[in-house]
Protein backbone atom coordinates (compact mmCIF):
# COMPACT_ATOMS: atom_id res chain seq x y z
CA UNK A 1 0.00 0.00 0.00
CA UNK A 2 1.35 3.31 -1.09
CA UNK A 3 3.09 4.65 2.39
CA UNK A 4 1.17 8.33 2.19
CA UNK A 5 -2.05 6.63 1.73
CA UNK A 6 -1.35 5.02 4.93
CA UNK A 7 0.00 7.77 7.04
CA UNK A 8 -3.89 8.98 5.93
CA UNK A 9 -5.30 6.69 7.15
CA UNK A 10 -3.41 6.04 10.67
CA UNK A 11 -4.12 10.11 11.06
CA UNK A 12 -8.09 9.72 10.38
CA UNK A 13 -7.84 6.28 12.97
CA UNK A 14 -6.37 9.28 15.74
CA UNK A 15 -8.96 11.39 14.97
CA UNK A 16 -11.66 8.92 14.31
CA UNK A 17 -10.66 7.55 18.21
CA UNK A 18 -11.26 10.59 19.83
CA UNK A 19 -14.05 11.74 17.84
CA UNK A 20 -17.07 11.53 16.33
CA UNK A 21 -16.61 10.70 12.35
CA UNK A 22 -19.09 13.57 11.79
CA UNK A 23 -16.95 16.37 13.49
CA UNK A 24 -13.70 15.19 11.70
CA UNK A 25 -12.90 17.06 9.04
CA UNK A 26 -11.10 16.18 6.11
CA UNK A 27 -8.70 19.57 6.63
CA UNK A 28 -8.44 17.78 10.00
CA UNK A 29 -7.21 14.83 8.60
CA UNK A 30 -5.22 16.85 5.91
CA UNK A 31 -3.66 19.07 8.53
CA UNK A 32 -3.01 15.69 11.04
CA UNK A 33 -0.89 14.33 8.19
CA UNK A 34 0.84 16.83 7.28
CA UNK A 35 -0.75 16.38 3.74
CA UNK A 36 -3.07 18.46 1.18
CA UNK A 37 -6.97 18.69 1.18
CA UNK A 38 -6.42 17.80 -2.63
CA UNK A 39 -3.87 14.86 -1.81
CA UNK A 40 -6.42 13.08 0.71
CA UNK A 41 -9.27 13.76 -1.77
CA UNK A 42 -6.81 12.12 -4.32
CA UNK A 43 -6.44 8.95 -2.83
CA UNK A 44 -10.11 8.58 -0.80
CA UNK A 45 -12.64 10.68 -2.66
CA UNK A 46 -14.25 12.13 0.74
CA UNK A 47 -14.64 11.62 4.65
CA UNK A 48 -17.05 8.61 4.48
CA UNK A 49 -14.53 6.30 1.76
CA UNK A 50 -11.09 7.55 4.00
CA UNK A 51 -13.48 5.99 7.21
CA UNK A 52 -14.74 3.06 6.14
CA UNK A 53 -10.79 2.63 4.42
CA UNK A 54 -9.12 3.70 7.99
CA UNK A 55 -11.35 0.91 9.53
CA UNK A 56 -11.30 -1.67 7.26
CA UNK A 57 -7.87 -1.53 7.67
CA UNK A 58 -7.38 -1.22 11.47
CA UNK A 59 -10.28 -4.56 11.26
CA UNK A 60 -8.01 -6.60 9.03
CA UNK A 61 -4.93 -5.68 10.99
CA UNK A 62 -6.54 -6.97 14.30
CA UNK A 63 -8.18 -10.07 12.44
CA UNK A 64 -4.79 -11.11 11.40
CA UNK A 65 -3.57 -11.28 14.80
CA UNK A 66 -6.30 -13.20 16.15
CA UNK A 67 -5.38 -16.42 13.44
CA UNK A 68 -5.33 -19.74 15.79
CA UNK A 69 -1.43 -20.66 16.58
CA UNK A 70 -3.11 -24.28 17.59
CA UNK A 71 -1.44 -26.89 20.07
CA UNK A 72 -3.21 -25.85 23.08
CA UNK A 73 -6.23 -26.73 24.90
CA UNK A 74 -8.96 -24.95 23.99
CA UNK A 75 -8.99 -22.50 27.14
CA UNK A 76 -5.07 -22.29 26.52
CA UNK A 77 -5.81 -21.09 23.11
CA UNK A 78 -8.28 -18.42 24.24
CA UNK A 79 -5.43 -17.07 26.63
CA UNK A 80 -3.12 -16.64 24.03
CA UNK A 81 -5.55 -15.25 21.64
CA UNK A 82 -6.21 -12.55 24.41
CA UNK A 83 -2.87 -11.84 24.38
CA UNK A 84 -2.99 -11.25 20.47
CA UNK A 85 -6.00 -9.29 20.83
CA UNK A 86 -4.13 -6.70 23.94
CA UNK A 87 -1.43 -6.74 21.86
CA UNK A 88 -3.40 -5.00 18.87
CA UNK A 89 -5.11 -3.10 21.44
CA UNK A 90 -2.22 -1.87 22.94
CA UNK A 91 0.27 -1.27 19.64
CA UNK A 92 -2.90 0.84 17.61
CA UNK A 93 -4.88 2.06 20.35
CA UNK A 94 -6.26 4.74 17.74
CA UNK A 95 -7.34 1.82 15.51
CA UNK A 96 -9.02 -0.29 17.82
CA UNK A 97 -10.55 3.01 19.50
CA UNK A 98 -12.14 3.61 16.46
CA UNK A 99 -13.32 0.79 15.17
CA UNK A 100 -15.78 0.28 18.70
CA UNK A 101 -16.08 3.73 19.16
CA UNK A 102 -19.15 6.08 18.35
CA UNK A 103 -22.89 6.49 18.13
CA UNK A 104 -25.81 5.01 16.37
CA UNK A 105 -24.87 7.04 13.06
CA UNK A 106 -21.55 5.09 12.82
CA UNK A 107 -22.83 1.86 12.97
CA UNK A 108 -25.19 1.61 9.49
CA UNK A 109 -24.07 0.40 6.30
CA UNK A 110 -20.57 -0.39 5.41
CA UNK A 111 -19.31 0.71 9.03
CA UNK A 112 -21.69 -1.71 10.92
CA UNK A 113 -20.84 -4.15 8.72
CA UNK A 114 -16.55 -3.94 8.90
CA UNK A 115 -17.61 -4.26 13.17
CA UNK A 116 -20.20 -6.41 13.04
CA UNK A 117 -17.32 -8.64 10.00
CA UNK A 118 -15.01 -8.41 13.06
CA UNK A 119 -17.66 -9.75 15.57
CA UNK A 120 -18.91 -12.61 13.23
CA UNK A 121 -15.14 -13.99 12.14
CA UNK A 122 -14.12 -13.93 16.35
CA UNK A 123 -17.20 -15.79 17.14
CA UNK A 124 -16.75 -18.55 14.26
CA UNK A 125 -12.96 -18.57 15.50
CA UNK A 126 -14.19 -19.24 19.28
CA UNK A 127 -16.89 -21.51 18.39
CA UNK A 128 -14.17 -23.73 16.34
CA UNK A 129 -12.16 -23.63 19.02
CA UNK A 130 -14.58 -24.99 21.91
CA UNK A 131 -15.56 -27.85 18.99
CA UNK A 132 -18.88 -26.84 18.56
CA UNK A 133 -20.46 -27.46 15.19
CA UNK A 134 -23.40 -25.82 15.84
CA UNK A 135 -24.07 -23.81 19.07
CA UNK A 136 -27.42 -23.82 20.98
CA UNK A 137 -29.01 -20.59 21.40
CA UNK A 138 -27.63 -20.36 24.86
CA UNK A 139 -24.52 -21.38 24.20
CA UNK A 140 -24.62 -18.38 21.37
CA UNK A 141 -25.83 -15.62 23.43
CA UNK A 142 -22.98 -16.63 25.87
CA UNK A 143 -20.50 -16.33 23.61
CA UNK A 144 -21.77 -13.16 21.88
CA UNK A 145 -21.94 -11.37 25.57
CA UNK A 146 -18.64 -12.38 25.71
CA UNK A 147 -17.05 -10.74 23.26
CA UNK A 148 -18.82 -7.57 24.03
CA UNK A 149 -17.79 -7.67 27.39
CA UNK A 150 -14.02 -7.89 25.54
CA UNK A 151 -14.34 -5.08 23.80
CA UNK A 152 -15.91 -3.38 26.69
CA UNK A 153 -12.51 -4.02 28.79
CA UNK A 154 -10.34 -3.18 26.32
CA UNK A 155 -11.81 0.34 25.47
CA UNK A 156 -11.60 1.06 29.18
CA UNK A 157 -8.00 -0.63 29.62
CA UNK A 158 -6.99 1.88 26.55
CA UNK A 159 -8.51 4.72 29.14
CA UNK A 160 -7.37 3.77 32.57
CA UNK A 161 -4.75 1.61 32.37
CA UNK A 162 -4.66 0.82 36.15
CA UNK A 163 -4.65 -2.99 35.67
CA UNK A 164 -1.83 -5.00 34.57
CA UNK A 165 -2.66 -6.17 31.17
CA UNK A 166 -1.76 -10.53 32.05
CA UNK A 167 -4.32 -10.03 34.77
CA UNK A 168 -7.36 -8.02 32.94
CA UNK A 169 -6.08 -11.27 30.11
CA UNK A 170 -6.86 -13.90 33.22
CA UNK A 171 -9.91 -12.00 34.35
CA UNK A 172 -11.45 -12.53 30.64
CA UNK A 173 -10.70 -16.30 30.38
CA UNK A 174 -12.44 -16.60 33.97
CA UNK A 175 -15.55 -15.08 32.85
CA UNK A 176 -15.18 -17.01 29.99
CA UNK A 177 -15.23 -19.93 32.10
CA UNK A 178 -18.18 -18.14 34.39
CA UNK A 179 -19.95 -17.39 31.89
CA UNK A 180 -20.34 -20.88 30.31
CA UNK A 181 -20.85 -21.96 34.03
CA UNK A 182 -24.28 -20.13 34.18
CA UNK A 183 -24.78 -21.02 30.68
CA UNK A 184 -24.37 -24.72 31.86
CA UNK A 185 -27.28 -24.15 34.49
CA UNK A 186 -29.81 -23.67 31.35
CA UNK A 187 -28.49 -25.99 28.62
CA UNK A 188 -27.18 -29.80 29.11
CA UNK A 189 -24.70 -29.10 25.75
CA UNK A 190 -23.29 -25.89 27.56
CA UNK A 191 -23.04 -28.28 30.83
CA UNK A 192 -20.60 -30.96 28.38
CA UNK A 193 -18.69 -28.21 26.13
CA UNK A 194 -17.52 -26.92 29.99
CA UNK A 195 -16.82 -30.56 31.53
CA UNK A 196 -14.53 -31.14 27.98
CA UNK A 197 -12.64 -27.53 28.51
CA UNK A 198 -11.87 -28.04 31.93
Amino acid sequence: MNRRREELMAAALELFSTRDAEDVSIDDVASAAGASRALVYHYFGGKQELYVAALTSAAEQLESRLRPHGGGSPLDELASGLRRYFDFVEEHAAGFAALLRGGPANRTGEVGEIVDGVRRRLFRLIQRQMGVEEPSPVLRTTLRSWIALVETAGLDWLEHRDIERPKLEKLLVDHMVALLGVAAAHDGDVAGLLERLR
